[in-house]
């Protein structure tokens, strides 16, 4: 694979259609490579992973104490509602309705890139949700600092 790291990066206005189908730019589509996982993600969005990466995150989970409610129900939430998707001749994927539900996504969504993982959100809560980070970015900032960032 020549380990050279891939980014995703951008945020993407897109809408899905009447048959639950989501086109996934061109752009990032090429960082995704042949395959990509689809699952809930943080914050009621959805993540869409390539398959290396996918890899490496269910197997953090599966090292997750399982005597922890916590660890239990992250890798449950996350591992029950993964699905392999596959690109069409045009770049759309499909979404399961569970998913869609999840995200409270009906039509318009925003496809950010958050460097190793797509998130797919319903775009009056990214709006929303954006709005909220940016306003306390530098309080974030601060204290993302004391940690060494």
């Amino acid at each position: 694979m020549g380990g050279e790291e891939k980014m995703l990066i951008g945020e993407y206005k897109h809408t899905i259609d009447e048959k639950k189908r989501l086109a996934i730019p061109a752009k990032l589509r090429k960082e995704l490579g042949s395959g990509a996982v689809l699952t809930r993600g943080l914050d009621n969005c959805l993540a869409l992973y390539p398959l290396r990466e996918w890899e490496n995150l269910a197997e953090k989970l599966s090292k997750l104490p399982a005597g922890q409610i916590e660890a239990r129900g992250l890798a449950r939430v996350i591992l029950s509602g993964a699905v392999e998707v596959e690109f069409d001749s045009l770049g759309r994927i499909l979404v399961p309705d569970y998913l869609k539900q999840y995200a409270n996504i009906e039509k318009n969504v925003v496809i950010a890139g958050v460097f190793k993982h797509l998130e797919i959100w319903d775009e009056a809560r990214w709006n929303e949700y954006k709005q909220k980070t940016e306003r306390e970015v530098g309080d974030l900032a601060a204290k993302l600092s004391e940690i060494g960032f």
